[in-house]
């Protein structure tokens, strides 16, 4: 499975921003999906994550009620819609699949893409 993520760039704090990450090479639907985040100087963290239907979801603490993850199969694409950006939040996001219902843990996703740059400035 190929990963390509998309819809990153500057943007200022307060504002909103939807990253996009197309699959192909796949069955899509058979994959959960994740997105991660690598900030300069830290270690990769978990961001969000969705099931195969995307009917579970789950977030890190750090964005629940700003950050919301969908899918849409017929696309084969997963979605990443962020809310109330804060300079905190800049990061190189990563979008990953993993055949494991739903994870939280990286070294349980198999496929990922190369990263999109969010720069929230403050």
């Amino acid at each position: 499975v190929q990963l390509v993520e998309s819809g990153g760039g500057l943007v200022q704090a307060g504002d909103s921003l939807t990253l996009s990450c197309a699959a192909s090479g796949g069955t899509f639907s058979m994959y959960s999906l994740g997105w991660f985040r690598q900030a300069p100087g830290k270690e990769r963290e978990f961001v969000a994550a969705i099931d195969r239907r995307g009917g579970f979801r789950r977030y890190a603490d750090s964005v629940k009620g700003r950050f919301t993850i969908s899918r849409d199969n017929a696309k084969n694409t997963v979605y990443l819609q962020m809310n109330s950006l804060k300079p905190e939040d800049t990061a190189v996001y990563y979008c990953a699949a993993t055949t494991v219902l739903i994870s939280l843990l990286g070294p349980q996703y198999e496929y990922w893409g190369q990263g999109t740059q969010v720069t929230v400035s403050s």
